[in-house]
């Protein structure tokens, strides 16, 4: 399953929550793609602070550290 249809789906089944309700399997299935999203945009901030630098006035450059 791609990102869109994960996004897709949770859209869905949050539209389904607000309007009817969601069964017990619908929410662990919501529980799911919720994590699966908020997994994958952590791990693309992370891939995007390990390839910044910081330019400093007298040109050098020094990568992010972690803390």
């Amino acid at each position: 399953m791609n990102m869109n249809e994960v996004i897709a789906r949770i859209n869905e089944l949050a539209k389904k929550a607000k309007t009817e309700g969601l069964t017990a399997e619908e929410l662990t299935e919501r529980d799911k793609l919720r994590r699966i999203y908020i997994d994958s945009v952590k791990a693309n901030l992370v891939g995007s602070l390990e390839n910044t630098y910081i330019v400093r006035p007298d040109g050098s450059k020094e990568k992010v550290k972690h803390k």
